[in-house]
């Protein structure tokens, strides 16, 4: 166990006994320490929102040039005249790696040698300007820095720009540097691409070489790359690659993940149809697939089942979960393993959230770390199965909008535990993927994710360089789409739609039913009943996110319909808003008080949630 002193402070990892206690008298003894701290942080982020100096980005500024051009009549170095910056995990020769902690600087000599990947780069002509902040030992998903604060997102100064890689992702956002390097982990150069509006590549695991790079966890642990061209995500991507720029031309398969896209908040329209359009207008691709990764996840890993909540209604959502537990209890055990000496000594200066990730993995044990390898094994050879050399698997790179800066949601499980059910699919696989940036949705930066094979790197890279113009424009065009109108009909007719989508639902045939409720809301859209009914149809389809809506839509319209509570409980359940769904089948036990399905469900959650 992680010891800890008589005395809390502000973000040490410190207690008597346990961590409870630790929390506990954390809270007490630090209390005005934390609020001067939060004080001074907010007080900085005013003044750098004014000023906004870099962005906030940069931790120290230097300069390492690029190799020399050769002479002629050889070629011009690849990525000559293009800047880059990298997070305070890379080493540089003669500068001291922070890991985001001051402490961690404290205590470590500098470097010895420059990490391999920014050699690469040197030599083959970029410069190397800086050093980029980090969540703390790449420990983090919001990009809030408790020491050198939190980087300012250009594309939406009040708002989080993700992490942990964030000062990498907010410098190429913001025009600072044409590329840069980060670590990825769980996540930690795709969240800060998706919420910054620039490409994020996590390659292949192994296939980058990570000599010179801090470790978060081994197993998990890849260099990552940003790049607001895709031209210059290409040639960057290759050369940590070591891979020709030119390969071979081959037929390419897009594979939709309908379930993934049930947790993302962007319409479709804006995310799955463009991508959908856009290949349809290219040469080279096949008609697309539609399927459940979830589903066939859990078919062809079997070793995940021991990780599965028997209490989940669906398979397919409760098998990402599963995944994304392995995921964080593989990161906790390596964590431990690499780092645990280091902080029973120096016991760090910590950022609160942080530190709980801290102590859960400083503190966690894991009895059979062979079944967590093994999830892994399985995985990768399940994807590969599925994409084999021509396919890539399509779904949302988050499931959120960025929160606000220092927000109280930023480190709600449910908004860690979405993100993770999407990122953990390549992060537990070890397969490459590239967050793609497709405009703005309500004036959020979204993105959409292309997954191939282990090893499949360049195919990918081809892939996103061959789709991207034609991306554009589709983006330009679904962001003029206008709404589609509704129309009102006849009643009666409506009811008679009605009456055939019921008759449909008895008989299990979901899609049907959903039909047949469509066509009669088109006539009548004032009936709480039709939207329930078609919610219930989405349920069974699996199609949570419309039967939420619809669900919204019947209770606005009728305050006492049970029904919809029960209905949109499910639905936020199954897209993991737990809180929410909770909420959801109170209101349907105040409306009937001994409702059974709403009794258990609420009983269902409160365990789960505990």
């Amino acid at each position: 166990m992680l010891e800890l002193p008589k005395y809390a402070k502000l973000g040490r990892i410190a207690t008597p006994s346990s961590t409870k206690t630790w929390i506990v008298i954390g809270i007490g003894v630090a209390g005005v320490l934390i609020l001067a701290e939060v004080a001074r942080r907010r007080q900085r982020w005013r003044g750098s929102l004014e000023d906004p100096k870099d962005f906030g980005a940069f931790i120290e500024r230097f300069e390492l040039t690029p190799y020399p051009q050769p002479p002629p009549p050889a070629a011009r170095l690849l990525l000559s005249g293009l800047s880059f910056a990298v997070s305070d995990n890379f080493d540089v020769k003669e500068f001291v790696s922070g890991f985001g902690n001051p402490d961690w600087a404290r205590t470590h000599e500098p470097a010895g040698k420059t990490a391999v990947v920014v050699t690469l780069m040197l030599k083959n002509g970029a410069n190397c300007v800086g050093r980029t902040v980090m969540d703390e030992f790449g420990f983090g998903i919001t990009g809030e820095n408790l020491h050198y604060g939190t980087p300012i997102n250009p594309e939406l100064p009040s708002h989080i720009p993700g992490g942990s890689s964030c000062g990498s992702a907010v410098a190429v956002a913001a025009g600072l540097v044409d590329f840069s390097l980060g670590s990825d982990t769980t996540g930690c150069v795709r969240i800060p691409a998706s919420f910054c509006g620039v490409f994020g590549f996590r390659p292949s695991h192994g296939v980058v070489s990570t000599i010179g790079i801090l470790t978060n966890s081994q197993s998990l642990d890849t260099v990552g790359l940003f790049a607001r061209d895709p031209s210059i995500l290409h040639h960057a991507g290759n050369i940590l690659l070591q891979a020709s720029s030119v390969g071979p031309k081959r037929e390419r398969r897009l594979i939709f993940a309908d379930d993934c896209f049930q947790f993302s908040k962007v319409p479709k329209q804006k995310t799955l149809h463009v991508v959908r359009k856009a290949a349809e207008k290219l040469s080279g691709y096949q008609l697309p697939i539609h399927m459940n990764i979830g589903q066939y996840i859990a078919s062809n890993v079997p070793s995940l089942k021991e990780f599965n909540e028997p209490s989940m209604r669906k398979q397919g959502t409760s098998t990402l979960i599963a995944l994304s537990k392995v995921v964080v209890l593989l990161q906790r055990y390596e964590f431990r393993m690499n780092h645990e000496g280091w902080f029973n000594s120096v016991k760090p200066m910590i950022g609160l959230d942080i530190s709980t990730r801290v102590l859960q993995a400083v503190n966690s044990s894991c009895e059979d770390i062979k079944s967590l390898y093994k999830v892994r094994t399985e995985l990768r050879a399940a994807i590969k199965i599925l994409v084999k050399d021509d396919g890539i698997l399509v779904i949302p790179t988050t499931s959120d909008f960025p929160l606000k800066r220092q927000s109280k949601k930023k480190m709600l499980p449910e908004f860690e535990g979405r993100q993770s059910t999407l990122l953990s699919i390549a992060g537990m696989s070890g397969c490459c993927q590239v967050t793609i940036p497709l405009g703005k949705h309500d004036g959020y930066p979204i993105s959409i994710s292309f997954i191939a094979a282990h090893g499949a790197d360049k195919f990918l890279l081809d892939t996103v360089l061959d789709m991207y113009p034609c991306l554009q424009e589709e983006i330009s065009i679904a962001s003029n789409l206008p709404p589609a109108p509704d129309t009102n009909g006849d009643m009666d007719a409506s009811e008679l739609l009605k009456e055939k989508g019921n008759a449909a639902f008895k008989g299990r045939q979901w899609n049907k039913a959903a039909n047949f409720y469509s066509e009669a809301i088109k006539l009548n859209d004032t009936s709480a009943t039709y939207y329930s009914n078609r919610a219930a149809a989405y349920l069974e389809l699996g199609c949570f996110q419309q039967a939420e809506a619809d669900c919204s839509r019947a209770i606005s319209l009728d305050k006492k319909n049970v029904k919809a509570y029960l209905r949109r409980g499910t639905a936020r359940e199954m897209l993991l808003y737990s809180k929410e769904a909770i909420q959801d089948f109170k209101h349907a036990l105040v409306l009937e008080p001994q409702n059974k399905a709403a009794l258990m469900a609420e009983k269902r959650l409160k365990k789960l949630m505990s």
